[in-house]
Formats: C-alpha cells, sequence, structure tokens
C-alpha cells in the first residue's frame, strides 16, 4: 500500500493533528519537502508534503494565503505540514480557511516534532513500499517463468498475468491478430485494438502506447529482440500500473519475447522437416517419410490431406495466407505441413478440415475484392490450386493436380481452383487461353486461305465431317452436298495440311483447333 497522509496522521509518535481537509487524506505522498520559499511550485513535480514554518509567509492575510494554497494545490502538492511554536503559535486562521476552500490537506505539527522525522518517516515507508513491490515483483517473475517452461503455450502466462494484474492480458502476433488471451472474454476487447497493434508495429522496437480511459486502460508493449515488431502485449487494467504490476508486465514482456523467437527457431526447424518429408512423399518414399515425420507430421498421413500450391508474385502476399490457415489448424488441432517454395507456398493439410476451410474462405474474401468477375488477379494477389484428396502413395500426383488446378486459376482470374473442377467440368473452357488459340490458328491458316480464294468451303466440310465421327452420307447431307464431293474435300484437306485424316490424334487436333477459334467462351460455372 502507498503511504498517504492519513497513515502518517495515524502514526502516534509524529503527533500530527488534522486543521483542514480531512476528507482528503488518502492522496499517495511521493516526498516530504521543507522550503520557506513564498513560491516553491517551480521546485514541485507533484505528490509533495510540503513543510513549512511561515518565515516568510505573510500566512494572517487572507488573500495572500488564499493565492499561496491554490498555487501548492495546482501543482499537485497533496498536503502542507505547519509548524507552531515557531513563527506562529498556532495556525493562523487565514491559512485554515484558504486550505478549507482549496481542499488542500492542512496538517499541524508540534513544535517537538522536527521535520526531519516526518521526511524520515516518509522516506522509510517509501523505501518499504518499494521493497515490497520489488519482492513481489521477483516472485511473479519466477510464477511467470514457471508458466512459461510450463509447455502449455503462452495461455498460461497470460493467466496468471491477468490474475496478478486483476486485469487482462492479450498476445498478438506480428500481424497484429490476437494469438491467445485471458480471461477468454478478452479475446473480444483485444481483436478491437488490431488498429493499435499496427500503429505500434509500425515504430522501432521495444516501443509501447496507452490507449483507453482511467476506467478502461490498456498499456501495448512491442516484442522483439531486434529492432523489428515480433509480436506485441497487451494488459487492460482499471487503473496505472503501479511499481509491483510494472515488473510483472517487464517480466512477460520479456519472457514472451524470448518464446516467440524460440518458437521462430522451432518453426524454421520444423519447415526444414517439413520440407524432406514432402521430398520423399514425392520421390514415391511414404514410408521413409512416415519414419522421418514421426510425431510430428505422422498424424496427417494417417488420413485423406490436400495438397495446395499458393503463389504470389511477392512471396510476403502469401504470409496471411499461411498465418490464417496456421490459426485455423491451431484452433482445432490439426496438424499442417507448410514448406515455402520462392515465390510459392505448399501445404499438406487434412481434407475436410479447418485449415482447408481457412483457405477457402482466404480465396473467397480475395475474390470479392476483384473488381470484374474473370478478370486477371491483380498484382500481389494469391492465387492458389487445391489437390483432390490424395494418401501419401499420391503425392506426386495431387502435386501435379495441384500444379494444374494453379495453372487454371491464374489464366481464370481465380483466387482458388480445385482440381476436382477441371475433372467434372467441360475442357472447353481450357481452350480460352492464349497458347492453344495461337496453335489452332496456325493448324487451320493453310485452309482458310484456301477457302478464302473461293476454291471450295474445306474448314465447313472437315467441321462437319468430324461432327459425325466420319460417317460420310450423314456429314455430306448435312453440308448438302454428295458424299463423292465431300471425299475429294477430305482429300484436299490432306494434301494442304501434309497430315493423315486417319490418324486419331490428327482428328483430335483439328477438332480442337475448330472448337478454339470458332466456339465462342463457355462461361465458368
Amino acid at each position: 500500500m502507498p503511504l498517504t497522509l492519513a497513515s502518517l496522521v495515524q502514526r502516534s509518535a509524529l503527533k500530527l493533528t488534522v486543521r483542514a481537509g480531512a476528507d482528503r487524506l488518502d492522496a499517495p505522498v511521493r516526498w516530504a519537502h521543507a522550503s520557506e520559499l513564498t513560491d516553491p511550485v517551480p521546485y514541485m513535480e507533484g505528490g509533495e508534503f510540503l513543510l513549512v514554518t511561515a518565515t516568510n509567509l505573510d500566512a494572517e492575510n487572507p488573500e495572500a494565503m488564499r493565492r499561496y494554497v491554490r498555487r501548492l494545490a495546482g501543482a499537485g502538492v497533496v498536503g502542507l505540514g505547519f509548524a507552531v511554536g515557531v513563527n506562529y503559535d498556532e495556525v493562523p486562521k487565514a491559512l485554515v480557511d484558504a486550505a478549507e476552500e482549496a481542499g488542500l490537506p492542512l496538517l499541524e505539527v508540534p513544535r517537538r516534532t522536527p521535520f526531519i522525522a516526518i521526511a524520515k518517516a516518509v522516506s522509510s515507508a517509501i523505501a518499504g513500499d518499494q521493497y515490497r513491490a520489488v519482492t513481489a515483483g521477483f516472485e511473479v517473475q519466477r510464477e511467470l517463468t514457471r508458466a512459461a517452461l510450463s509447455g502449455d503455450g503462452p495461455g498460461e502466462l497470460l493467466t496468471r498475468l491477468a490474475v496478478h494484474l486483476d486485469g487482462w492480458a492479450a498476445l498478438y502476433d506480428a500481424a497484429g491478430q490476437v494469438v491467445a488471451a485471458a480471461p477468454e472474454w478478452a479475446a473480444r476487447r483485444a481483436a478491437r485494438l488490431t488498429p493499435d497493434v499496427e500503429r505500434l508495429r509500425d515504430r522501432q522496437a521495444p516501443a509501447s502506447i496507452v490507449v483507453g480511459d482511467t476506467d478502461d486502460r490498456v498499456e501495448l508493449q512491442s516484442l522483439g529482440t531486434g529492432r523489428q515488431v515480433r509480436g506485441a502485449l497487451a494488459v487492460g487494467t482499471g487503473a496505472a500500473l503501479g511499481t509491483a504490476e510494472r515488473y510483472a508486465v517487464h517480466s512477460a514482456v520479456a519472457l514472451l519475447t524470448l518464446t516467440t523467437a524460440r518458437s521462430r527457431s522451432l518453426q524454421g526447424a520444423e519447415q526444414r522437416l517439413g520440407a524432406a518429408v514432402l521430398r520423399m512423399l514425392l520421390a514415391g518414399q511414404p514410408d521413409h517419410a512416415r519414419a522421418v515425420a514421426g510425431d510430428l507430421y505422422g498424424g496427417l498421413l494417417d488420413a485423406p490431406f490436400r495438397l495446395l500450391i499458393a503463389e504470389a508474385s511477392d512471396p510476403a502476399t502469401a504470409a496471411p495466407l499461411g498465418e490464417a490457415m496456421e490459426a485455423a489448424a491451431l484452433r482445432t488441432g490439426e496438424t499442417l505441413l507448410t514448406v515455402p517454395e520462392g515465390d510459392r507456398l505448399v501445404v499438406l493439410a487434412a481434407d475436410g478440415g479447418a485449415a482447408v476451410a481457412a483457405c477457402t474462405a482466404y480465396a473467397e474474401a480475395q475474390e470479392a475484392r476483384t473488381p470484374a468477375e474473370g478478370a486477371k488477379a491483380e498484382e500481389g494477389q494469391v492465387v492458389v490450386g487445391l489437390s483432390a484428396p490424395a494418401g501419401p502413395i499420391a503425392v506426386s500426383a495431387a502435386y501435379k493436380q495441384a500444379e494444374q488446378a494453379l495453372s487454371v486459376a491464374r489464366r481464370r482470374g481465380r483466387a482458388l481452383v480445385e482440381h476436382e473442377e477441371l475433372a467434372a467440368g467441360s475442357v472447353l473452357p481450357l481452350l480460352a487461353d492464349d497458347a492453344v488459340r495461337a496453335f489452332a490458328d496456325g493448324m487451320l491458316r493453310a485452309l482458310r486461305e484456301h477457302d478464302a480464294k473461293g476454291r471450295g468451303d474445306l474448314v465447313a466440310s472437315l467441321r462437319a465431317w468430324l461432327a459425325h465421327h466420319g460417317q460420310w452420307d450423314a456429314a455430306a447431307a448435312d453440308l448438302g452436298v454428295h458424299r463423292h464431293t465431300l471425299r475429294y474435300r477430305m482429300r484436299r484437306v490432306e494434301e494442304i495440311l501434309g497430315r493423315s485424316l486417319d490418324d486419331p490424334d490428327v482428328r483430335m487436333e483439328l477438332w480442337l483447333a475448330l472448337k478454339a477459334t470458332s466456339t465462342p467462351p463457355v462461361p465458368e460455372a
């Protein structure tokens, strides 16, 4: 408990008597200071108990005392001690009235109580209070350290910190998202402070800001060993932090900074292990991959999973997607294997799990910000290809599926395409690719040039013949010509192209070329 004027009055050895401001004796005393200056305010910091004998004061002048007392109260002086039996036998009425009017506590100090005795009592009480605060701070530090080493994550540390502060605490990651909070209801309050955390993140670490008011005071402290902010700690209290509380917060910041740094190192090691597991799976060595995965990734390989490839021009752009998936997996206890590959992010996630759902939600939100449907993805946006459900022996096929889906997503201007969409849909949308159209134009150019010179309708005849699967009578009837005429035209097609229509590959390529160049684009589902 901080020293107050009331506790000084209660010390019988000092024999202090209250002459004014009896209802304001609970003000904390920061120091006791004697001064005979007529205006000691320039030398005050606030919180002082000022001791005077009125050597230089006109203590019986009401107006002078009114000005004097108002100056002291305005400077934050918490009380005035007036020594009787030195210059005045009793406290002058003008001073008592001025103190009552200003609401400043006025204590009478008897002649046999030296000012030094009061100063020693104040100093001793303040030192004792600081000692108790430091001792309590060290105890809290030990308690928080045990919590940090418990292996239960930051939640236990935040719980103990919140109890000690009689408030709440929350931890944010580098992106400003709430990682943990205590008590549980504090997560909603903490989420509203994301803009303030982002403002803190823009400053060099270490940094801190205070937001809110006296009833809901929140202090934000940056986490990080270097100049870059790696996260933030928020503590909400109903008042400014005391010495013991300040020790606790500083200890929590140090422990969470170390935990964050350790987590980043572990995350790097996990990513390297995940990359090795993925390479083994792609090489068709599921047994070796399972042995290396151990308990860390082994559970992921025991059930169907999805492989996704996320790509962005700036690797940092894909980071929020990875963080969203990791946060979703953390909440549900799912295992997630994440491997950065340059401007790509390769992820193995449980089929039907929260991480895949978070990826889909992220892509939907990104597409909602795209100005026009079907437009090419803006630079910096994330494009994702998602494989069909797979197992350890089919990772290589799943990787190819994800790459194929990624390629289609890139061409269609989509944020995410699942391979199952390609398998269940039509091939015609794929023909909209510029490279396919260029190939088709080149393949049919000689036939179109022939028709343009009025030498026959070879392109239309070829289309009808292919559409009727090479049935001469049906194709000829559709064109309104004799079947011998159609046979002649098909021989001319072979002569001009230098390719045989008996070859099924040639027929397939010609049909796709005709569809790519003459069929209107098929709307996407």
